[in-house]
């Protein structure tokens, strides 16, 4: 993502605040980086409730990413906005969640969704279809449908939430994190990190063509739900079901595992 600051004074920058502890330089970091709290509180806004602001999720993103500026460590090799993106994200879902706003009888829902849908996936040894789903449930698909995209409006979840390992300091980081430089690789850490890669992608190849198609194009090609709706044909209300369910998957996957 463009800073807008040039290569060169990021590299200056980088190194008066980590050898030389410039808190001025620490400051115009934060600064310069700023606009990545912004990409990421839109895109975790984007299907929140309206009573979420924009301007608190900002605020709650910018705590990630002092706490990332004060925590990287550039000789590791790893893309500052990388190694930022997640901490970021989880600033602000932290925070969301520990406003607890989130009705009971939603959480309960999409327990019960995704149990179910779990329970049907190891009894059909496939992924269940809205109306099998439905008829598990006791629901009529459009009442399924609607359950799907109040959980949706009311979730935080990201794929990279889905896998987490804690770092040496008991955060929680992403698989993203994992990987070593190229220059002082760990084996075992390599070995882990490829074994996770792989439990991932297996678990997305599983999803049902259209889920896969949702997760690549908001996840890896960065579109918003209304511009998948547009690709596909669909309702962005219809994306955010998709998403939810496809979600849920992977979580139940990833735990079976």
């Amino acid at each position: 993502m463009d800073t807008g600051v040039k290569e060169v004074e990021l590299r200056e920058l980088w190194r008066r605040y980590k050898d030389g502890g410039d808190e001025g330089a620490r400051e115009r970091l934060v600064v310069a980086y700023s606009p990545m709290v912004k990409f990421v509180a839109g895109r975790l806004g984007a299907g929140l409730p309206s009573h979420v602001e924009d301007a608190d999720l900002i605020s709650y993103g910018l705590v990630g990413l002092i706490g990332a500026i004060e925590r990287f460590e550039p000789e590791r090799g790893i893309k500052f906005e990388t190694f930022a993106m997640t901490r970021i994200r989880g600033a602000i879902i932290d925070e969301l969640r520990s406003l607890d706003w989130v009705p009971r009888s939603v959480r309960s829902r999409a327990r019960e969704i995704e149990a179910t849908q779990a329970k049907l996936e190891h009894e059909l040894q496939r992924a269940p279809s809205e109306a099998e789903l439905a008829a598990k449930l006791n629901m009529t698909e459009e009442e399924l449908q609607a359950a799907l995209l109040e959980i949706a409006n009311s979730s935080v979840y990201a794929l990279d939430e889905l896998w987490t390992v804690s770092d040496s300091s008991g955060d929680k980081v992403s698989l993203l994190d994992t990987i070593a430089d190229e220059g002082a690789a760990d084996p075992q850490e390599a070995l882990a990190t490829t074994e996770v890669k792989d439990r991932l992608t297996e678990a997305i190849g599983s999803l049902p063509e259209r889920e896969q198609l949702v997760v690549a194009l908001y996840y890896y090609e960065n579109l918003t739900l209304r511009e998948i709706g547009e690709v596909l044909g669909v309702t962005e209300s219809r994306v955010s079901q998709l998403h939810t369910k496809a979600v849920m998957r992977l979580k139940s996957h990833l735990q079976q595992g």
